[in-house]
């Protein structure tokens, strides 16, 4: 059944699919102003629609995400509708799913907060906190070069922690920026998501010209 957080005469309104959704990622957008609404895991676009949001975020959750072609095909649809998505975590994952890029079940799992990862975008590390055992095929990612870039890259093992879908308001990374009592070095990650949809916005805001007699 969904459910709603935050202000509800927010300028600002998120749907939220929940694979498995952390309360904190919720006090995330609710601290920024935002009205969340969230959805099950297997809701439709159309379902996403009924709450006219401004974004749509992709939770974390466990599983393997290639099992997962409902959240897929749904996730595919958002991006076509160009409504600005966010994901973490498995979030990610099925992100790049709907790209047609694969995922894999990784050796060595991502646990434990000190993981160091690189902004290749504007070359900061930060230590993040971490708990996966699958990950996005880099392979995948240097065959799919035209639809998305890679934003973030672990240090530890240069897999992929973080891309952006090409021409399309749509990112997503691998860790976990909400992640409390710490690291905090990625919370910035909310606020350029809130950015991203307020340019959106103003972008699809129709502008009126007065006529000049």
């Amino acid at each position: 059944i969904p459910y709603e957080v935050g202000d509800s005469n927010s300028e600002t309104r998120i749907a939220a699919l929940d694979f498995g959704i952390k309360t904190n990622i919720l006090r995330c957008f609710t601290d920024r102003g935002c009205h969340v609404k969230v959805f099950p895991a297997k809701s439709t676009i159309e379902d996403l629609l009924s709450f006219a949001p401004h974004g749509v975020f992709l939770s974390n959750g466990p599983g393997d995400p290639a099992s997962m072609t409902y959240a897929v095909d749904t996730i595919e649809k958002v991006i076509e509708a160009d409504i600005p998505v966010f994901g973490i975590c498995l979030g990610h994952q099925l992100l790049a799913l709907s790209q047609g890029i694969n995922t894999y079940k990784m050796h060595h799992r991502h646990r434990g907060i000190n993981h160091p990862v690189l902004n290749v975008i504007n070359g900061r590390c930060e230590i993040t906190s971490q708990n996966h055992g699958f990950g996005v095929a880099p392979e995948e990612i240097a065959k799919h070069k035209d639809k998305v870039e890679v934003t973030h890259v672990n240090l530890n093992d240069h897999t992929v922690e973080g891309l952006k879908v090409k021409g399309r308001n749509a990112f997503s990374v691998q860790y976990h920026p909400e992640s409390s009592p710490g690291p905090h070095d990625s919370r910035y990650l909310f606020d350029e998501y809130l950015q991203v949809i307020r340019r959106h916005q103003s972008a699809s805001t129709p502008q009126h010209i007065d006529s000049m007699s």
